[in-house]
């Protein structure tokens, strides 16, 4: 039998009400001759609430217990939706993410998938059971719970897809599909019917939140059948492929956006060979994200290094900096917060030398300052103050006649 991975996000599942529905949608699957997995998130806001009860003991958790609190949200998760499939007269067996074979190298609260043993998995499948994952978590080699930070379900489901060899991976969600843009920020956005893994993990990593981006790289690396979807509309959603079958002719298909931005600037760099690596290194050793890199050259040949990173990040980068400031050779850091990037992304843009002019110039006619700048093949970003973020995305989506979008046939 073929098998199925299907994820419910936290909203898909913040009532019993809800947590029927999945095991009804989950249940048809199984009544059409294939083997399920479902992966699931912590009910609703249950993750924020042990944010917040964590928050009333300590300003500054252990990351060990952060993943021991976190970790018990998505088993309320598996225990009530098998206990709703059982009820609906189906042979259901919950497993937290030790148990369906997640392995995860030695770091808390934001770990990588480094092994899915299936072996459970695939002996309760062969029952002919449905399997109900937790996602989000997993443990390490020596029994460590980890966690895979915030939208690491998605990852568990395409890794257990991966794994298994499941025919498809569903991302079940509030939204229908994948949108040109956040269509609560951007009413005239417009789904996508189907869009590529390197445009879907640029949007990912640049503010989309639909699929977390680890999600849509490990479908792309191990070529998971990946769609997002409604958990409680019918209608098709959008597939995530390698090649796009639809709207060829698009240039730009999309437009991201994220606030909660930090500019960081280093100033006084004296030894640019030396204490670049270095400042990078210790960042990455703490596992701190940088995105957007400026460097500039000041009188007495020091130098002035700037780069963005989430401002969750910023106490963090700063004391780990610090600590190595001897070291590393440097004056001061300073920071400036209040700060949003905006994005446009498609692959059309390898042959179109135009487009981040034309997106500068809209920028510039709404008189917004671009702060900093980053592009690749497919995607150019701007950095500008957090109260033009949504303004900033409107125009472009409309400058690039996005919400003109016409979906056509193959």
């Amino acid at each position: 039998m073929e098998t199925i991975v299907i994820k419910f996000g936290g909203s898909s599942l913040s009532t019993t009400d809800k947590i029927k529905q999945a095991a009804k949608r989950i249940i048809d699957i199984k009544k059409n001759g294939k083997n399920v997995v479902a992966v699931v998130s912590a009910m609703g806001k249950t993750t924020d609430q042990l944010l917040e009860l964590a928050s009333q003991i300590t300003d500054n958790p252990a990351k060990r217990e952060m993943d021991m609190l976190l970790t018990t949200g998505e088993q309320v998760s598996i225990s009530l939706l098998t206990m709703a499939l059982t009820e609906m007269g189906e042979e259901a067996v919950s497993l937290t993410g030790w148990q369906a074979g997640i392995v995860t190298e030695k770091v808390h609260s934001n770990a990588r998938i480094v092994d899915v043993k299936t072996a459970y998995l695939e002996e309760i499948l062969g029952q002919g059971k449905i399997a109900v994952a937790a996602g989000f978590q997993g443990v390490t080699e020596d029994g460590e719970i980890t966690t895979l930070g915030r939208g690491g379900s998605d990852t568990t489901a395409v890794a257990l897809a991966a794994a298994l060899g499941a025919e498809r991976c569903s991302i079940c969600t509030d939204v229908t599909g994948v949108f040109t843009s956040d269509p609560r920020c951007v009413p005239q956005a417009r789904k996508l019917s189907s869009i590529s893994y390197d445009e879907m993990l640029e949007l990912a990593n640049l503010g989309a939140g639909v699929l977390h981006p680890r999600a849509v790289e490990f479908a792309k690396n191990h070529h998971v059948s990946l769609e997002v979807r409604s958990s409680t509309e019918h209608e098709e959603g959008t597939v995530i492929e390698e090649e796009v079958s639809m709207e060829k002719n698009l240039i730009v298909r999309g437009v991201a956006f994220e606030d909660q931005i930090t500019r960081m600037t280093v100033f006084g760099l004296k030894n640019e060979i030396a204490g670049l690596p270095a400042i990078f290194s210790t960042l990455a050793a703490n596992h701190i994200d940088v995105d957007i890199i400026i460097q500039s050259q000041i009188e007495g040949g020091k130098t002035n290094l700037s780069f963005s990173i989430k401002n969750k990040d910023r106490r963090e980068a700063v004391s780990v900096l610090e600590k190595e400031k001897d070291a590393i050779g440097f004056d001061h850091i300073e920071c400036e917060t209040g700060l949003a990037k905006v994005s446009i992304v498609g692959s059309g843009m390898v042959s179109n030398p135009g487009v981040a002019a034309k997106m500068f110039q809209v920028l510039a006619d709404k008189n917004i300052q671009i702060k900093m700048v980053s592009t690749s093949e497919i995607k150019v970003s701007a950095v500008v103050d957090s109260v033009h973020m949504t303004e900033a995305a409107q125009s472009l989506h409309d400058a690039f006649e996005l919400g003109l979008l016409q979906p056509v046939e193959k």
